[in-house]
C-alpha cells in the first residue's frame, strides 16, 4: 500500500517532467487505483481525448501498465474492458536517471551512455528509431558508424541494461474462486494475488524474450563454407531461409519496441551500497572480495524467490515480485571464480588464497562443496539491514535526542521485549527520562508496549515491556524520507521557474544554478535512503 507521502512525491516528479494534465490523470491512478478509461475521465472531468494523450505519454514512459479484463454487459454479454494502473516504483525511479547514466558509462563507456540516455528521455523506442536520434546527436565534425551504434546497442541488451517492453495490454481471466484448490508442493505456498500482480505477471516476458537481440542484417563478406556447401537441390531452401532472417530482422527493428531495464539498475545499486558498508566497516579488502563474490555469482535465479502460480488456467512458476526492480537477497559464487574476480581488480592483485578465505569467514559467509568446488554464500539482506539501522538510528538522534538514540540502538538489538528499569540501567539514561522517551517513541508507533503484573510477598508490581515494532518503524521512515524528498523537489521546482525570469541579473542567476545544484544533489543523497528501505527490500 502507497502512502499518502509516497503517492505526493511520485505525482511532483511527474508534474516536473511532463506538466499538470499528465499528473492529474497519474496521481488518479495512484489514488484511486486500476481505472478505465471512463473512469478516469469521470474522476478527472478531462475530455476523453485529454485523458487518452495522458494514458500515452504515461505508457510510453512506462509509468502505466494497461491490461484486459471482462466484464458483464446488457443481456448477459461479456466484453473486454481495458483498464489502467499506475507502476509507482518506474515513476520514482525517474529521479534515478543519472545515477543510471553513470553506471552504464563506467561500464560500458560513453556512446552506451548516449544510447541509454535516449530511451530515457523519450521512452520506449524501436531500434531504428534509436539509430536515428544517435545519430541526430553528433556533432557536425563526428562521423557516425552505424555497425559500432549496433554494437554497442548489443552490449546493453547482453549486459540486460535494456529490454524489449512487455506485453502492451494482457487478458487477465477471472479466477474461478469456486473451483476446488489444486494440490501444491509443500514448498509452494497458496498465495492470493491482486489484479494488478496477475497483470505484471501476464505482461511480463521471460528472460529469452526481454534480452534476445536483434540480428544483424548487414553484409558481411566473410561467409562460412558451410553456407557456401550447399546443393544445387538445397539452393532454393537455403535461399528462403535467408530470405526469412532479414524479413524476421527488418521486422525486429522496426516494430519491437526497447526500453531501460531498471531491475538491472537497481541491482547495481544495491551491490554498489552492500560493498561501500563492508568496506567502511570491514576494510578496503573486504569490499573488494564482497565486490567479487557478487559480480562471479553464476546463476541469478539462485537469488530469486519463485513460486508456482496459476493465472489464465495455467501454471507458472515465476518470480514474486510485483515491484520492477530486481530483488536478491543472497548471492553464491565458487571459490574459483572469487579468486579470479578478485585478482582482476586493481586493489585485488596481491590478494592471497588464505587471505580470501579469512575475509569470507569474517563476513559470516556460509560454504558447502559442490562438484569438487567449494562455494560461498552470503546474505546481502542483512547488510542492508544494518544500513537502515543506521538510517533510522540517525533520524530518532535528529527528533527526539541523544537519550533516545541510546535507547533505540539497545532495543534495535534485542529480538525479545525488555523492561523499564532494565533499559534504564543498561543505557545509563535516568529512569524518568527513559518512561518519558520510551513513551514519546510509543506514541509515535516506533514501540510496541506490553503491561504485566508481577506479584510476589503479599505486594503487586505492574511492568512494562518494550520491543521495537521494526515494520512499522521502517515505514514510519520511508514516509518521512517520502515527505522530505517532496519537499526538495517542490523547491528546485520553484527555482528552475525562478531561473527563467528574463529581468534577472547574471549574478541572481549564478545564485539560483547554484542553489539548484546543492538541491539536486541533497535529493540524490535522500534518495539513497529511500532505496534502501523501498527498492532494496525483499
Amino acid at each position: 500500500m502507497i502512502s499518502q507521502d509516497g503517492i505526493n512525491l511520485a505525482v511532483c516528479v511527474i508534474t516536473a517532467h511532463f506538466g499538470d494534465l499528465v499528473s492529474k490523470v497519474c496521481g488518479c491512478l495512484l489514488r484511486r487505483g486500476s481505472l478505465s478509461l471512463q473512469d478516469i475521465v469521470r474522476s478527472t472531468e478531462f475530455s476523453s481525448s485529454q485523458v487518452k494523450n495522458c494514458l500515452l505519454v504515461l505508457i510510453q514512459h512506462n509509468c502505466v501498465q494497461a491490461f484486459c479484463v471482462p466484464r458483464g454487459g446488457a443481456g448477459g454479454a461479456t466484453k473486454t474492458v481495458t483498464q489502467y494502473m499506475a507502476l509507482f516504483d518506474n515513476i520514482l525511479h525517474r529521479m534515478r536517471f543519472s545515477k543510471f547514466l553513470a553506471i552504464v558509462k563506467g561500464d560500458l563507456g560513453g556512446q552506451c551512455e548516449t544510447l541509454l540516455q535516449g530511451l530515457l528521455r523519450y521512452g520506449r523506442l524501436t531500434f531504428d528509431q534509436l539509430m536515428v536520434r544517435a545519430t541526430s546527436t553528433q556533432s557536425e565534425g563526428s562521423s557516425c558508424n552505424v555497425d559500432a551504434l549496433r554494437k554497442n546497442f548489443g552490449k546493453l541488451v547482453h549486459g540486460h541494461y535494456v529490454e524489449r517492453c512487455p506485453r502492451p495490454e494482457p487478458f487477465i481471466a477471472p479466477s474461478e474462486e469456486a473451483a476446488p484448490a489444486r494440490k501444491r508442493s509443500s514448498k509452494f505456498r497458496e498465495e492470493i494475488l491482486t489484479l494488478e500482480q496477475q497483470a505484471v505477471i501476464a505482461a511480463s516476458l521471460t528472460d529469452a524474450e526481454r534480452f534476445s537481440e536483434i540480428p544483424n542484417t548487414g553484409t558481411d563478406t566473410s561467409v562460412t563454407e558451410d553456407k557456401l556447401d550447399v546443393t544445387v537441390g538445397d539452393k532454393r531452401k537455403f535461399e528462403a531461409a535467408e530470405l526469412d532472417e532479414d524479413i524476421e530482422a527488418t521486422i525486429s527493428e522496426t516494430e519491437v519496441l526497447w526500453r531501460a531495464n531498471f531491475q538491472k539498475f537497481v541491482f547495481c545499486l544495491k551491490k554498489k551500497v552492500c560493498v561501500e558498508k563492508v568496506r567502511s566497516r570491514n576494510g578496503l579488502d573486504a569490499g573488494v572480495v564482497l565486490e567479487a563474490i557478487i559480480e562471479s555469482s553464476e546463476q541469478e535465479c539462485d537469488s530469486r524467490v519463485y513460486k508456482d502460480i496459476e493465472l489464465n488456467g495455467c501454471i507458472h512458476l515465476c518470480v514474486i515480485t510485483i515491484r520492477p526492480e530486481f530483488h536478491f537477497l543472497a548471492v553464491r559464487a565458487s571459490m574459483d571464480s572469487i579468486l579470479e574476480k578478485v585478482r582482476g581488480k586493481p586493489d585485488g592483485i596481491s590478494m592471497t588464497l588464505e587471505l580470501v578465505r579469512g575475509i569470507l569467514e569474517q563476513l559470516d559467509c556460509s560454504s558447502h562443496t559442490e562438484d569438487c568446488n567449494v562455494y560461498y554464500t552470503i546474505e546481502l539482506q542483512r547488510i542492508i539491514e544494518s544500513c537502515r539501522n543506521v538510517e533510522v538510528e540517525s533520524l530518532i538522534l535528529a527528533r527526539y535526542g541523544k537519550d533516545a538514540f541510546r535507547i533505540f540502538g539497545l532495543l534495535i538489538g534485542k529480538g525479545s521485549p525488555v523492561e523499564t528499569d532494565q533499559i534504564s540501567d543498561f543505557t545509563l539514561v535516568d529512569k524518568k527520562v527513559t518512561q518519558q522517551v520510551l513513551y514519546n517513541l510509543w506514541k509515535d508507533d516506533y514501540l510496541s508496549m506490553q503491561k504485566v503484573t508481577l506479584e510476589g510477598t503479599g505486594q503487586r508490581k505492574d511492568s512494562f515491556l518494550w520491543k521495537l515494532k521494526k515494520n512499522s518503524a521502517w515505514h514510519l521512515v520511508l514516509n518521512h524520507l517520502y515527505h522530505a524528498a517532496l519537499n526538495l523537489n517542490q523547491k528546485i521546482t520553484h527555482i528552475v521557474e525562478q531561473e527563467y525570469e528574463v529581468l534577472l541579473s547574471e549574478e541572481k542567476l549564478k545564485q539560483l544554478k547554484k542553489s539548484r545544484m546543492i538541491l539536486e544533489l541533497s535529493l540524490l543523497k535522500l534518495d539513497d535512503a529511500i532505496m534502501i528501505f523501498h527498492d532494496f527490500s525483499a
